[in-house]
């Protein structure tokens, strides 16, 4: 039977028979933290590498019975997290960037009219789709504001997990950059 040689991993042969079940929730705990670090350390926006984390593990679990054991698991996690880096980066590569609202922003008040009749359609651009969200993602906005932005206070009040409330910010951020800026 010939074997396959690949660098960092053990010996497999190539007939052999996988294990009838692999602990994907073992893998998870055990290599978590160190995939978490991998994504962060390669994404610097700190809710888009939430979301990679997310949705590396998601992939690994719509997918996990197409792990074809020609290495460890973990490397097949790892894998799956740089081909979602890589296409997050190259997603983002078209998209202007824009810079997030800090807290010590100062708003001035312009006489210039062009100035004012821009803001006032800013303004109506960002109710009217604050207005068209769903309710649960209106209430999560609300929440933001209410809470000064504590993630763990909105997570705690929705009873969900915070990943989740970082990963619905940011879409939510997305969503209403696209409706009011294009």
């Amino acid at each position: 039977m010939s074997e396959i040689h690949l660098q960092g991993t053990e010996q497999l042969p190539v007939n052999a028979t996988l294990p009838a079940s692999i602990d994907w929730e073992g893998i998870f705990r055990q290599h978590g933290r160190r995939v978490h670090h991998f994504i962060r350390k390669r994404v610097s926006h700190r809710e888009d590498a939430e979301d990679l984390v997310q949705m590396t593990w998601l992939e690994v679990f719509r997918n996990r019975d197409k792990f074809a054991g020609a290495s460890r698991p973990e490397t097949w996690v790892f894998g799956i997290a740089l081909n979602l880096i890589r296409n997050h980066f190259r997603l983002q590569a078209g998209r202007p960037r824009y810079d997030e609202l800090e807290d010590d922003i100062v708003v001035t008040c312009s006489d210039d009219p062009s100035q004012i009749t821009e803001n006032q359609r800013l303004l109506h651009c960002t109710l009217t789709s604050i207005a068209g969200l769903p309710e649960e993602t209106r209430q999560l906005l609300s929440m933001l504001v209410e809470k000064e932005g504590s993630y763990q206070a909105i997570a705690t009040g929705l009873n969900i997990p915070i990943g989740t409330v970082r990963s619905r910010l940011s879409r939510l951020r997305t969503s209403l950059k696209q409706s009011v800026f294009y």
